[in-house]
């Protein structure tokens, strides 16, 4: 029977096998795509089909910059032994590279490369995040063992600047860049807890809100990056190492395996 070339693209997604091969498997089937499955299975083939549950805890992270734009893709598998690998290094990077470069985007996570390198490596690999930024200075960091990727954008300030505010997000994972970012709902929860704290500490009530203040002050601080202590110098905050420079803080992008 005839195989259409959407059956054959439906089985290559499902086992990561080359399309020649897929569109054997389906002839030799007679277009059954399960007894295909099978086929390319006995062929030592479709172990793809078998990985398709499996848990990708592991990976790196890339990063790849040019003319006022940086890249940051996360490639994830299912072991530290293919994570520490260099084709798999170099795969993120390649990927890194053809987002930075406009030829795939964002969303393009189905890449045949990645399919390729899983039967080769006979592991579950897959794309975790990308990321695309630019503006005016944009610095990133990677960390020593590519398990930690961060990209900063700022107005003004300089390359060095926007690295370290980079390096302080990789090291404290702020949720938010200012206090008053920090979701009202996750106060309310933190209020809940200090004031059951509060009571079994037997604080009389006169000062019960004066210190519900302070906490509240204190967690929404902790949680922005513009008030937490750089972690290079603890006696400056990164606000005031922003307005030294005159520069403002305009977004980040933090990647963790």
């Amino acid at each position: 029977m005839a195989i259409s070339i959407d059956q054959v693209k439906e089985l290559r997604e499902r086992t990561g096998v080359s399309m020649m091969a897929c569109k054997k498997a389906l002839e030799e089937a007679n277009g059954d795509e399960n007894m295909a499955v099978d086929i390319l299975r006995k062929k030592g083939e479709a172990k793809a089909a078998d990985r398709a549950d499996r848990v990708t805890g592991q990976g790196v992270v890339a990063v790849r910059s040019e003319n006022g734009k940086t890249a940051m893709v996360s490639l994830l598998c299912e072991t530290d032994f293919v994570a520490r690998g260099d084709d798999f290094v170099a795969l993120a990077d390649s990927i890194a590279e053809k987002l930075l470069k406009g030829q795939i985007s964002i969303n393009d996570k189905d890449l045949s490369e990645v399919k390729d390198f899983g039967l080769k490596a006979g592991e579950k690999i897959e794309i975790g995040s990308m990321e695309l930024m630019e503006g005016n200075n944009i610095g990133s960091y990677v960390h020593s063992n590519r398990k930690i990727g961060v990209i900063v954008s700022l107005d003004g300030g300089s390359p060095e600047l926007a690295k370290d505010i980079a390096m302080q997000v990789a090291a404290t994972n702020p949720q938010f860049v200012s206090p008053e970012e920090v979701l009202p709902e996750l106060v309310a929860k933190e209020k809940e807890i200090w004031a059951e704290q509060l009571k079994n500490e037997g604080k009389p009530a006169e000062i019960v809100e004066k210190i519900m203040t302070g906490k509240e002050k204190k967690f929404r601080e902790e949680n922005a990056l513009l008030k937490q202590a750089f972690v290079k110098d603890p006696e400056k905050i990164v606000e005031q190492l922003l307005q030294a420079d005159k520069a403002v803080f305009k977004a980040f992008k933090r990647f963790a395996i």
